[in-house]
């Protein structure tokens, strides 16, 4: 990939940089930096109309092809329009789930029939989605999965029994695309199906968890006999696993660059509140904060370096060491964040403030807590120092026999 920006490019960066600011003006201004990781609770209703001015304008689903509704950017055109996205505060999506996630994998994996129903909702943000993978004994383990699933050949439905957990904004969502056990008697990865669900039905319960944040993004989702149609399983029953590995391969997709940018803005608090407690004059703080700072331009330049591998096929986007490597690499340096965060804080960080139940927490505190997260969710470091081991030793990434 070359990175230097051709005029095509600059233009293309001139054009979102201006559209967002003519647009997050008057009503829209007051949502900037909302529903960020740990705060999807914020303005939920005001972000999502926001989505939607967004999906008018064409400018949900960028990196789709235009045949399925989207504009069909470059790689490096979606890097420039998630960075001015992120640079201009303006809330976060409410639909990334289903965005990022299950539109491409439905691309990708889904019949003609499937993309004609659900990408058009999706890319319109009238239909939003949850992620149905992880369980109480599946989380890290994903091949672990014993939420079943059994065809009724009488309804023609799928019937699905069982529990999933960490299931964020479930409680928000209108669908949410599964991983069951269709295969009576199989084991690990073989016997799954990749499945569509509706959670709009009496056999499908949410629970939501309280966070420490004190908000409830995530959710423990129950299935006592929850149906979906016989034709909403993505890929071939039974085969499941192929369509959820490419599923997480779109997970470190060029949406996360825009992470960075917002990395960068949280170590400017930071560094602003140091400045302002004195604890800049620290030499001790003052190296961490610039060892932080060097850190972040070296996984930005890892991340954009990755996306041209995976451009130039390199590196596969569902099983490549490059997505493991940035995945531990930014969740890592969050992690440290937050802690460099409560040390510049000191003690005026272990008061929280007003009178809310159960407390408030400042932008620092709920970065602090949030962060310890980072290198769970979204594949765990254990999972992926995994991956890496296998690349390096050349052992086949195949699905191990039962």
């Amino acid at each position: 990939m070359d990175l230097s920006e051709s005029a095509e490019d600059r233009a293309f960066r001139e054009e979102v940089r201006t559209w967002l600011a003519d647009h997050l003006v008057g009503e829209w201004r007051g949502l900037k930096g909302l529903g960020g990781p740990g705060r999807d609770h914020e303005g939920f209703e005001e972000r999502l109309a926001w989505n939607r001015l967004l999906a008018e304008h064409r400018w949900t689903c960028v990196g789709w092809p235009e045949e399925h509704g989207g504009r069909g950017l470059s790689l490096w055109q979606q890097v420039i329009f998630h960075e001015e996205y992120a640079r201009s505060e303006a809330p976060h999506d409410v639909n990334h789930l289903g965005e990022t996630l299950l539109g491409p994998t439905l691309i990708a994996f889904g019949t003609d029939a499937q993309k004609q129903r659900f990408l058009p909702p999706i890319r319109e943000v009238t239909e939003l989605w949850a992620q149905g993978y992880s369980e109480p004994d599946a989380g890290s383990d994903l091949a672990n999965v014993q939420t079943k699933a059994g065809l009724d050949e009488s309804s023609g439905e799928w019937v699905i029994d069982g529990q999933k957990v960490w299931t964020s904004n479930a409680h928000l969502s209108d669908w949410c695309f599964v991983i069951a056990r269709t295969e009576a008697g199989s084991r690990r990865h073989h016997g799954l199906s990749f499945l569509l669900v509706p959670l709009e039905q009496d056999g499908v319960e949410v629970r939501p968890i309280e966070q420490l944040t004190s908000g409830s993004e995530f959710n423990e989702v129950f299935f006592t006999g929850a149906r979906t149609a016989a034709d909403l399983v993505v890929g071939e029953p039974g085969q499941g696993w192929g369509v959820a590995m490419g599923l997480l391969g779109f997970e470190r997709g060029v949406s996360t660059l825009g992470q960075t940018v917002g990395f960068a803005r949280e170590l400017d608090t930071v560094i602003e509140r140091a400045k302002g407690n004195g604890r800049i004059d620290d030499p001790v703080v003052r190296d961490r904060l610039a060892g932080l700072k060097t850190e972040l331009s070296a996984i930005r330049s890892f991340a954009l370096r990755a996306l041209a591998l995976v451009e130039g096929g390199q590196d596969s986007a569902a099983g490549g060491g490059a997505g493991s490597i940035f995945k531990l690499a930014w969740a890592n340096w969050h992690r440290r964040l937050g802690e460099v965060a409560m040390d510049v804080a000191g003690a005026e960080g272990l008061l929280t403030r007003g009178t809310a139940t159960p407390y408030e927490l400042d932008e620092h505190q709920r970065l602090f807590l949030f962060s310890r997260s980072d290198t769970i969710y979204g594949g765990s470091d254990e999972v992926q120092k995994n991956i890496l081991a296998e690349r390096v030793l050349g052992l086949p990434r195949e699905p191990k026999g039962a």
